[in-house]
């Protein structure tokens, strides 16, 4: 019976070792992470947010739960602009015309950009409330900071920024079209062609398109910033 009872315990002393000895120790899982945010997002150009592999996620233990704040934010911000190319699409005019026509085009478009600022907004503060959650290594924090700007701020921000500014071109559009509305027995459009027969509603008209034709190009200049925060170009 004592032989019996001191191999249970024997038994029992060795589970424990051997549960503990199964998986990656913490050093070895945070040092596992650091690599991945380093060589993976950081060191490279543009926004890149790999899927972890089961393996990854494994290997990262407890800090895989730290990559899915980035992970999910940037599930939800791709969800949220991916109609961003139809609305910029259907709010693009080529002429005066253009802009008289397809008014009701560009209210749309500037109910679906605030409804995208809206998302973004939530998905930014959600994932910020995380962020500040979360509880690091001084050597880790730095790194995961870094590529938490490169995949959550940076690229939410410039979103925030670009988006007003198609949204206040879309608002001179609309201040022309009912310009020229209040004005139509003035004003003659026959495609391309403008005739004006008062030359203060000319002058005045000219204004306002000067005011477009400017916004037009800050949004072009936003377009551009956007992909190099975007692909790194």
């Amino acid at each position: 019976m004592n032989v019996t009872f001191t191999r249970h315990w024997l038994l029992a002393l060795a589970l424990p070792l051997l549960l503990t000895a199964c998986g990656n120790s913490e050093p070895d899982q945070r040092a596992a992470f650091k690599q991945f945010l380093q060589t993976r997002i950081i060191d490279k150009p543009g926004v890149h947010v790999p899927k972890l592999t089961p393996d990854e996620s494994k290997a990262f233990g407890d800090y895989a739960s730290h990559y899915a704040v980035i992970a999910d934010f940037n599930s939800g911000m791709d969800a949220s602009v991916k109609p961003l190319g139809g609305l910029v699409q259907k709010g693009a005019f080529r002429s005066l015309g253009d802009v008289i026509e397809r008014r009701d085009d560009l209210k749309a478009v500037q109910s679906g950009l605030n409804d995208m600022v809206t998302q973004l907004k939530q998905q930014l503060a959600k994932a910020d409330t995380a962020h500040a959650q979360l509880k690091q290594p001084d050597d880790l924090k730095p790194v995961y900071d870094s590529a938490y700007d490169r995949t959550v701020s940076v690229p939410a921000n410039t979103f925030l920024t670009v988006l007003p500014q198609v949204n206040s071109t879309l608002d001179t559009g609309l201040k022309v079209a009912d310009y020229v509305e209040a004005h139509k027995s003035q004003i003659e459009i026959n495609g391309a062609v403008v005739q004006v027969k008062d030359a203060k509603v000319q002058a005045e008209l000219n204004g306002l398109l000067q005011e477009l034709n400017a916004k037009a190009r800050q949004v072009q200049d936003a377009q551009t910033r956007l992909q190099s925060v975007m692909l790194g170009r």
